[in-house]
């Protein structure tokens, strides 16, 4: 039987996500996936969909409201695929108790304010020209290791090498523990 995967927007949500779909591509046959879209988990809907305007949203509240929206739905443990706002909402909700098998996070904005960590097996991937990217020193502190692309910055998750490295790593892992 598949595993279950559970995927998780940037802040853009479906609307500027094709890149989404070589995700989706390349593990649907492999996972049984179920997708989220942050936007809607957090209930905006802008009329001016600025990046600007949608990261206010997010830190004004959005965020909490996805995490309380992502605990209603999901109560079966899982493999979380988290990108950038998904990423924290994901983090999140795995302190708040969400079960969760594994969670991989590309971009993952704003851990850097993070105290605690969720207990499971976590993998945590940025562009070394990432902005937004925790500090070294956080990671120690927090006792976790990032993985740094060189030459990328924060949207590293959207360029098709990182799309087929992210699945290969996501694989490995299932097939991994099917022969365990």
């Amino acid at each position: 039987m598949a595993e279950r995967l559970v995927v998780v927007s940037d802040m853009w949500g479906a609307k500027k996500g094709l890149w989404i779909t070589s995700y989706l591509g390349y593990l649907q046959q492999y996972f049984n996936i179920v997708f989220y879209d942050c936007q809607q988990l957090a209930n905006i809907d802008l009329t001016v969909d600025t990046a600007e305007n949608i990261h206010k949203e997010f830190v004004e509240g959005g965020i909490c409201t996805a995490v309380a929206h992502l605990l209603k739905k999901e109560n079966e443990a899982s493999h979380y695929l988290a990108f950038s706002t998904g990423g924290t909402i994901a983090w999140k909700a795995g302190l708040l108790g969400l079960p969760m098998k594994s969670l991989y996070t590309i971009s993952a904005t704003r851990l850097r304010l993070e105290e605690e960590r969720p207990e499971v097996p976590l993998t945590l991937m940025y562009g070394d020209r990432d902005s937004f990217r925790p500090s070294t020193e956080w990671s120690k502190d927090i006792g976790v290791t990032m993985e740094l692309v060189p030459n990328f910055g924060h949207e590293l998750y959207t360029d098709e090498k990182i799309v087929r490295k992210v699945c290969q790593d996501l694989l490995e892992r299932a097939i991994r523990k099917q022969e365990a």
